[in-house]
């Protein structure tokens, strides 16, 4: 932790409108402010945030595209299964949790991303801009849960001591601290309600609008309470039913995006370039059996497509492969013809790519529907909001809510279909709503459909797939890891060697009392609690 914070440009404002700036680091972990503390007014301050909310997305794309294919592709995209690697060499697809690539995803976070949230936050408080240091306050919550669920205990209340031990905190007191945030985020933006922030475009998210914000926070609150529902129902309940009630994204209108630009790209415009990876076997058998009119938005046909086993009456070129293939299967079969690359928008290269999906009004309605299974007070039944979470996905994508055969998909009884004539298909979850079906039967759908509608946000289907065990997907075909068979998944990731090398007290202290195990990724998070 050491070499965190980034020696800025000369001039602050190129600092959060270009892409140039500087990459050689200092001390990493130095207060941000304490560079330009007296120098930045409300004039450069939007600058500021408009970087703060770029960077936990992995953009702009220069400084970006590789940590975006460390941190994501190579791991929670593969772990999602949302895709399998092509690359022989890439063996993070069989359970090796390779080091350097995690250090690359991890520095990237500390150096960039969390140094100008912080540097947002503690300016706006400085500067008396009550409205923005809560809207920072949410974005530090949204941009550190993805840290905390991959890698468990984290540098976090103490990031910018200007010490050279920086002190890991548990998961359990940063969920804690994420859920006190967002309730003292939320009340001043309700006491602004219907207002709007001096940022304008500098908020890249949702142009300074404070009710957009407001149902922003609160769908964030409703993920992290689902989240820790199985190792503290009473706390998910609370925080669940206050985000509810304060008010979550209730359509496509409320959805938190980030559009991209040539300097601001989508990362996958630029790595799928490289031809590394491809469609998973568990996308083809779920959306070929479900007959998913949006495989067409997330995938594209395969060039050498198997025709044998489309359903009856349909015509469906997309294919995936099994996820673990082995370094030699890879380099003797020829899986980027096999399979499905991504749809067009994202494999266009030099083209700035589809806009960035930060969270989407379906995965609310989704929560919601896990909360009504519940018993909680979620404004509505499973049943209907299960349904509703289908159809945003499906209007948030163009589709009009039938399938590729015409019929209404929500209360379709299809299932997922093999892959090939030798391959069974991955479950037996139908799209029609199992009124009858135990909670767990019912908990499984709502998953899956969760699943399909997050892509390609692998992260937050990844964190899903650890805390509820759903979607079924398929075994992997090999692994190399010897504590993770092929039937089971890494449960977070490892610590990095830049850490053991630099915060060498630290991380050596939150492996012995705070991780709960050894530092391997079988060790389960805080709130990986599930019988």
């Amino acid at each position: 932790m050491k070499k965190i914070i980034a020696q800025y440009c000369t001039a602050i404002i190129i600092i959060a409108t270009a892409v140039g700036c500087t990459d050689d680091f200092t001390e990493l972990n130095t207060d941000p402010k304490n560079f330009t503390e007296d120098a930045v007014t409300s004039a450069e301050y939007p600058l500021f945030v408009k970087r703060a909310l770029y960077t936990p997305n992995f953009m702009p794309f220069d400084q970006a595209r590789g940590p975006f294919q460390l941190w994501h592709s190579l791991f929670s995209d593969v772990y999602a299964n949302y895709f399998a690697t092509t690359a022989p060499n890439f063996d993070s697809d069989q359970f090796v949790l390779v080091g350097g690539w995690l250090n690359g995803g991890y520095r990237y976070f500390y150096q960039r991303a969390a140094t100008n949230i912080k540097f947002a936050e503690d300016t706006a408080e400085d500067l008396g801009f009550e409205l923005e240091n809560a809207m920072m306050k949410v974005w530090r919550v949204y941009a550190y849960h993805r840290v905390t669920d991959y890698w468990g205990p984290i540098p976090y209340s103490q990031f910018g001591n200007g010490e050279k031990v920086v002190p890991y905190d548990s998961q359990e007191a940063i969920y804690n601290d994420f859920f006190t945030t967002l309730e003292e985020a939320v009340g001043v933006l309700k006491a602004n309600s219907g207002g709007t922030s001096f940022l304008g475009d500098n908020d890249v998210i949702y142009q300074g609008d404070v009710d957009s914000w407001l149902k922003f926070a609160n769908t964030l609150r409703l993920r992290l309470a689902m989240r820790v529902k199985y190792v503290n129902s009473s706390l998910a309940q609370t925080n669940a039913e206050a985000a509810i009630t304060d008010g979550v994204m209730l359509a496509n209108d409320d959805n938190a995006t980030i559009s991209t630009d040539l300097n601001f790209t989508n990362s996958y415009t630029t790595i799928t370039q490289w031809g590394e990876f491809r469609m998973s076997a568990d996308m083809e058998s779920i959306l070929k059996g479900y007959q998913d009119p949006r495989v067409a938005t997330y995938y594209a046909p395969a060039v050498q497509p198997d025709a044998g086993d489309d359903p009856a009456g349909v015509e469906f070129p997309y294919e995936g492969f099994q996820n673990g293939q082995t370094a030699e299967a890879k380099a003797t079969t020829n899986f980027n013809e096999l399979a499905s690359n991504m749809a067009a928008p994202y494999t266009l290269g030099g083209d700035p790519g589809p806009t960035v999906i930060v969270m989407a009004a379906s995965e609310a309605y989704f929560l919601r529907a896990e909360a009504a299974l519940e018993g909680w007070a979620a404004g509505g039944t499973t049943e209907a909001l299960y349904g509703q979470g289908i159809e945003q996905s499906h209007l948030q994508h163009g589709y009009d809510g039938t399938n590729l055969s015409g019929e209404d998909y929500i209360t379709s009884m299809l299932i997922p279909a093999g892959i090939d004539g030798a391959t069974a298909a991955v479950s037996a979850v139908p799209v029609a709503y199992n009124a009858a079906g135990s909670a767990e039967e019912q908990l499984e759908q709502i998953i899956t459909q969760k699943w399909i509608a997050l892509w390609p946000d692998s992260g937050e289907a990844y964190a899903e797939r650890r805390r509820t065990g759903y979607p079924t997907l398929y075994n992997r075909v090999n692994s190399l890891n010897p504590n993770i068979p092929v039937d089971q998944i890494p449960r977070r990731m490892t610590y990095t060697a830049t850490e053991y090398a630099d915060n060498t007290a630290a991380v050596e202290e939150a492996v012995n009392s705070l991780l709960g195990g050894p530092d391997l990724g079988t060790t389960k998070l805080w709130w990986d609690a599930k019988n």
